[in-house]
């Protein structure tokens, strides 16, 4: 469970800037929005918005960064780069390391695990403990060493075992550490994937429609969002050179061949039924998932193996542009998934960035779960909560209609194109009181 993720001198970042998963006060949607542990309540998500360019990328990226240096910092060698960029734009910055923190629970114990890096090597890391209120240092780790404190015996004499560019939890890790391997296990449920390269994701989604638990929650799911077919068909094939197409050259086919010799081909069919001019249903056509199913279509079967996969662990799923290519009532139905119990019954939390303002009126939305990003005149980026931002020293009562205040410009993080925004939110207004008629 994460409580809050921060980073500084990072990408567009310059100071430090955080998001929290920590409910606040505020009373809406306390049945649906919100779940409680021993140590407090926390919120099931939040969403990202912003101007193209402004920073919501950024934010997330920093968020995978982190993960893939805690993941697979040990296995690079002495020499790689950490592929870690600071924010350029500031002399004070361009040569500084950058930093990244996350706060979360683990078995009702809080951790805050956190580095500050630069592409050569690690500067700083520290790693504390609160089984009640007050922290507790397990490891700090500077410049001139590592300090592990009784708290965390399993690092012990693992100072020297540390590479300058290797985070030392990691290498507890691999040393069979119990509070690492804990703290390992939660980063690896802490999923960041991309709306826009998903392709990757699917593979994820193939295990699940094999497994006979996983795969009818899967397709019913695909059934209630109205795709069009009626059931999938997974087909695997061993790799056949003789599929390559004829006009190819002989080095690549013989590369190819060695690349592929013994792995499986899957291919994914959808299932459509057939109708004779009377309407009635005479048969079945299996379509190519790839290349006769749309975009849309394709981005939920790739993303929804990884969605429910964290539904189904508790994990945390962040994802970047999650409305690309999908209509607002897909995108809606994802994010449901998050605040039903029938689906969510492991708590898991949802944190995304998306132009689609119409979550912002349907989404139910609780005012600190809802971001926005913008630069400032120097190129930094910004982030706040809608629960934060005041208007005349007050806060923005619940009652507002957030979607149109952020459209006309009210909260900023907007792009500037005239009104453009007041056409746009006519517009809608229109289309929602012929709907309501």
């Amino acid at each position: 469970m994460l409580l809050e993720f921060s980073v500084s001198n990072f990408l567009s970042f310059k100071a430090k800037t955080t998001l929290s998963l920590a409910a606040t006060s505020i009373k809406e949607h306390v049945d649906t929005n919100i779940f409680s542990t021993e140590r407090r309540d926390l919120l099931k998500g939040a969403v990202i918005y912003g101007a193209n360019a402004s920073g919501k990328s950024n934010f997330i990226r920093a968020m995978s960064t982190m993960r893939r240096l805690v993941l697979h910092s040990f296995d690079q060698s002495s020499t790689d780069e950490l592929d870690v960029t600071p924010f350029l734009l500031n002399t004070d910055t361009e040569k500084a390391p950058s930093l990244f923190e996350a706060i979360f629970i683990i078995n009702n114990i809080r951790y805050r695990y956190g580095f500050e890096v630069d592409d050569k090597k690690v500067h700083a890391e520290w790693l504390f403990e609160a089984s009640k209120i007050a922290e507790k240092p397990m490891f700090l780790r500077e410049y001139d060493g590592i300090e592990v404190t009784k708290s965390f015996p399993e690092g012990k004499n693992l100072e020297e075992r540390t590479r300058d560019n290797a985070l030392f939890l990691a290498v507890s890790d691999q040393f069979n550490g119990r509070i690492a391997k804990k703290i390992m296990k939660w980063f690896n449920n802490f999923i960041t994937i991309s709306g826009l390269a998903h392709e990757g994701f699917k593979a994820v989604t193939f295990g699940m429609l094999e497994d006979k638990q996983s795969s009818p929650t899967l397709l019913n799911f695909y059934k209630r969002l109205d795709l069009g077919f009626d059931d999938i068909a997974i087909n695997k094939k061993p790799f056949d050179p003789k599929g390559l197409p004829k006009d190819m050259s002989e080095n690549l086919v013989r590369q190819l061949v060695t690349d592929l010799e013994g792995t499986v081909k899957i291919d994914i069919k959808t299932i459509h039924k057939k109708y004779n001019d009377q309407g009635k249903a005479i048969g079945q056509v299996e379509f190519d998932m790839r290349s006769q199913e749309s975009s849309g279509t394709n981005k939920i079967f790739n993303i929804s193996g990884p969605v429910f996969d964290v539904l189904n662990q508790g994990g945390v799923l962040v994802v970047d542009e999650l409305d690309a290519s999908l209509h607002p009532l897909l995108t809606l139905a994802v994010t449901k998934l998050f605040n039903s119990k029938q689906f969510n019954s492991n708590n898991a939390q949802l944190i995304f960035a998306t132009h689609d303002t119409n979550l912002l009126y349907y989404g139910n939305y609780r005012r600190d779960q809802i971001y926005f990003v913008e630069k400032d005149r120097y190129g930094a980026s910004d982030m706040y909560s809608l629960v934060e931002y005041k208007e005349e020293g007050k806060t923005v009562r619940k009652d507002r209609s957030f979607e149109k205040d952020y459209i006309e410009g009210r909260y900023g993080a907007i792009p500037f194109i005239g009104n453009l925004s007041n056409m746009v939110m006519e517009r809608q207004e229109k289309q929602r009181s012929l709907m309501s008629d």
